[in-house]
């Protein structure tokens, strides 16, 4: 094999690829990127054998060829040569051992053979369609920061995503729990997704695909089976394993009598806990918000170091309630709303308070009280 290609390009493939690999493996070939050189172009591939992501990108191709070289080792390197150098990478005749090189600097990297690489293998595939990415990239983001990181329960370690009806109109639904909180975003459901089965993406595939989606006006391809998905977004095909599991009927978790509302200014309230939570030892402590007409008193009490109050103004006219939230959660929530203000839907202190976004009405929230 022996190709030529700009420094650049070979970069943002790379890029794309390398962080499948898992720094420590047992299993050598895991560590490597597969380069398969043909036509006008060079394909890098990388795998965990749950996930693949390939992207081909163009280069000179003098002699085509493949080969598995280590993958974060060639990112290094090819990440520390200069902008808009020249790369070469050339195997040896024998295919032990390939060369790196660009202008001065020459590097030779063990080579592993392709025939070792494995394979992802797809199958056949029920459902195509395909999502505007900036609509796809939302719906991750609203929700990922709930996924469940508790092994344990490995359905939660995923966002689960499927077709709902909703007010006549079939939506593309994801949410995410992971018992304490619970996060769900929708978009009008393609063309192609019709009776699609839910599925759990899990946690690793949803952290690829929310860098992946750099782009806001491409369009992504998604093909779904019962086990697999694929996405093709631009030049990047990333194929993983679903979660095999049912996905608990979240739908019992989101209340539906909640009749008192707060509707408070999202900066103001984020910047008061981000505040009063300072004074507790660790980020899970509860901050007990006090509610009364036109006002909200947060409070936090620790018996190691002391306590600190804030007041805001608030547009509150119901009964007077105090209830306590874990602040980490409180600030991850205020972060993914869009509009200025955060509209809450409390009960009592002890039941699950509804969030929405004033500026999207897709997106909703539902968080479990500490008891303070």
């Amino acid at each position: 094999m022996r190709v030529i290609l700009e420094r650049s390009n070979l970069l943002k493939s790379l890029n794309h690829v390398h962080r499948v690999v898992e720094r420590r493996n047992t299993i050598p070939i895991l560590s490597n990127v597969l380069l398969q050189a043909d036509g006008a172009s060079i394909e890098l591939k990388a795998t965990d054998l749950d996930l693949e992501v390939s992207e081909a990108t163009p280069a000179n191709v003098e002699q085509g060829g493949a080969t598995t070289v280590p993958a974060h080792l060639l990112y290094d390197i090819v990440r520390k040569l200069p902008d808009g150098a020249e790369v070469m990478l050339r195997t040896d005749d024998d295919g032990n051992a390939m060369s790196v090189v660009s202008g001065r600097s020459s590097f030779r990297l063990q080579c592993l053979p392709q025939s070792d690489f494995p394979e992802l293998s797809a199958g056949t595939f029920s459902h195509i369609f395909r999502l505007d990415a900036q609509a796809l990239k939302g719906l991750i983001d609203k929700t990922q920061f709930a996924i469940s990181t508790e092994e344990t329960r490995y359905y939660l370690n995923g966002i689960y995503l499927h077709t709902h009806e909703s007010g006549g109109k079939l939506m593309l639904r994801a949410v995410a729990t992971d018992g304490h909180r619970l996060a769900r975003a929708e978009v009008e459901a393609p063309a192609g997704s019709e009776g699609m089965p839910g599925i759990i993406i899990p946690r690793k595939t949803v952290s690829e695909l929310q860098k992946l989606i750099d782009t806001p006006d491409v369009a992504v391809t998604t093909e779904l089976s019962d086990t697999k998905i694929r996405l093709t977004i631009g030049g990047v095909i990333l194929t993983s394993k679903l979660i095999d599991g049912t996905f608990p009927d979240y739908q019992r978790v989101i209340p539906s009598g909640n009749d008192k509302k707060l509707v408070i200014d999202r900066q103001s309230f984020a910047a008061a806990v981000d505040r009063v939570s300072t004074i507790s030892s660790e980020r899970g402590r509860a901050v007990k918000l006090s509610i009364a007409d036109g006002l909200v008193t947060l409070a936090v009490n620790n018996p190691d170091s002391g306590s600190a109050t804030e007041e805001l103004a608030a547009d509150y006219s119901a009964d007077p309630i105090e209830i306590g939230f874990n602040a980490k959660y409180l600030l991850d929530v205020a972060a993914q709303l869009s509009g200025s203000e955060a509209r809450f839907m409390l009960a009592d202190a002890g039941s699950p308070t509804l969030i929405h976004d004033t500026a999207d009405e897709n997106a909703l929230y539902v968080l479990m009280p500490m008891r303070v």
